[in-house]
């Protein structure tokens, strides 16, 4: 008898070989932060070299901000950290970067309003821990931020882990093709939470994301004019069109991006006009990147508006040592141009249960960009507004998103072999969480000390 090498393990041979890890790495070990020897502010500074100079300094201000803003920029730092910690082995599509900011609203294609994981910069096969370690570090820096005390952040990291755990085993009851199509609703989200002040803040989030729109963009973003003769209006330095790519040069991108888009929407935007595009900054981590909105206005006079984002390589791979590609085990088809892209736009596909229709991807001038629509009914939980509860109830949605996304993976059902049906990994994340949330403020306050210094240069916003 042959057997095909690509050959899917069984789910009872999954679960079984994760059991089985248990005896190489202990669950308990996840608690151990063994922090190697680096200097916070140098790979910041190696992170800046090839970002536009001039926003540089803005980025170091957002990041100065507080530990949580810090944290929130410092995805290469963790993936450093975690290289030679204690995993199991199990690696799925990581999002790279799932804190508690980088879950949110936005439209499906049939117009209804989910929540899931809304960035994947930094997407790329990884180890699942890492993904969780962040997102319930992000609830202890959140929580600490808003002054919430130091019991219940620690209630909100294990509820994280634990929420994961018992999303896993919800989720592989049910067959492949049913965790594919699984996505958490909205309106779903409201059942999980008490009538109280903690709904109506998911209800307030929910509205100002609907509210969203290429035409509410439009006017949240100054402009002229009307029609063809729209045009963007400079807020410097966070919006500008001095550095943007010429209209021609944009014309060529788009016309590029096209290329990679669903023949659908690619046929779709041969009925708008590009009449503007410019430079605009966006989140911590991505400040310095080259980020343009590009707007378009269709056959009734109606706006579209694009978000060109440079890509750059995944810190997963340039500090987190991991290989570039997916869970095949076999070559991965990928373009030969944009491929970094290709990653973002790939991750994005695999972990969300449904994406934006408008993503694609392209190389222009040497730099790999990825496009989606922009702002089209996106929209987060203020984490300023956090109450205990919420902080609590929060980051437990977010876990199980979190869940179903790495479930997607093919080995993800080793993860729940692993982690079994006990609380002891949940405990040791709630530890590791503390100790690193720790660490991000020593790495906050190395950084005040070096715009002290003069050897970094800060200006707000």
């Amino acid at each position: 008898m042959t057997t095909r090498p690509d050959l899917a393990m069984t789910l009872d041979a999954q679960l079984s070989a994760g059991r089985a890890l248990r005896r190489s790495v202990a669950r308990r070990q996840h608690a151990l932060l063994e922090m190697p020897d680096r200097d916070p502010v140098a790979i910041l500074e190696a992170q800046h070299r090839g970002r536009v100079p001039e926003l540089v300094p803005v980025r170091v201000a957002r990041m100065l901000e507080s530990p949580f803003a810090f944290y929130r920029g410092s995805a290469a730092h963790m993936a450093h950290d975690l290289r030679d910690a204690p995993r199991t082995g199990i690696v799925v599509v990581a999002c790279g970067d799932a804190h508690l900011g980088n879950f949110g609203f936005y439209a499906s294609p049939e117009r209804e309003l989910v929540f899931d994981l809304n960035d994947f910069d930094e997407a790329n096969v990884g180890p699942w821990e890492w993904d969780l370690k962040r997102l319930a570090t992000s609830a202890v820096l959140a929580g600490r931020e808003v002054g919430i005390d130091e019991r219940t952040c620690r209630e909100a990291a294990t509820a994280a882990a634990h929420a994961y755990r018992d999303t896993l085993n919800r989720l592989y009851a049910h067959t492949a093709l049913e965790r594919f199509y699984f996505r958490v609703e909205a309106d779903a989200l409201l059942d999980r939470i008490d009538a109280g002040p903690d709904r109506k803040e998911l209800r307030r989030a929910q509205r100002k994301a609907r509210r969203r729109s290429s035409e509410q963009v439009l006017t949240s973003v100054a402009t002229v004019g009307s029609g063809l003769d729209t045009r963007i209006v400079d807020q410097p330095p966070v919006l500008r069109h001095l550095g943007v790519a010429s209209p021609e040069q944009m014309t060529g991108i788009l016309r590029t991006y096209r290329e990679s888009a669903a023949s659908d929407v690619a046929v779709l935007l041969e009925q708008y006009t590009l009449v503007d595009a410019a430079f605009r900054v966006v989140g911590v981590g991505s400040v310095g990147l080259r980020a343009h909105i590009a707007l378009l206005i269709g056959p009734s006079g109606e706006p579209l508006m694009l978000q060109p984002k440079e890509a750059v390589p995944s810190v997963l791979v340039t500090y987190g040592g991991m290989a570039f590609g997916d869970t095949r085990r076999r070559a991965v088809a990928r373009p030969s141009r944009g491929v970094e892209g290709w990653r973002v736009v790939t991750g994005q596909r695999v972990m969300q249960a449904v994406s934006d229709r408008f993503l694609g991807w392209l190389e222009f001038e040497g730099r790999d960009f990825y496009v989606r629509q922009f702002r089209d009914m996106k929209g987060a939980v203020d984490l300023d507004r956090l109450t205990p509860s919420l902080l609590v109830e929060y980051t437990r949605l977010c876990a199980a998103v979190l869940a179903r996304a790495h479930a997607q993976s093919p080995d993800g059902a080793r993860i729940l072999g692993y982690l079994g049906r006990s609380d002891r990994f949940d405990d040791a994340v709630a530890r590791w969480a503390r100790d690193y949330a720790d660490q991000a403020e020593r790495d906050h306050a190395a950084l005040a000390a070096a715009v002290r210094s003069g050897r970094l240069a800060a200006v707000a916003t």
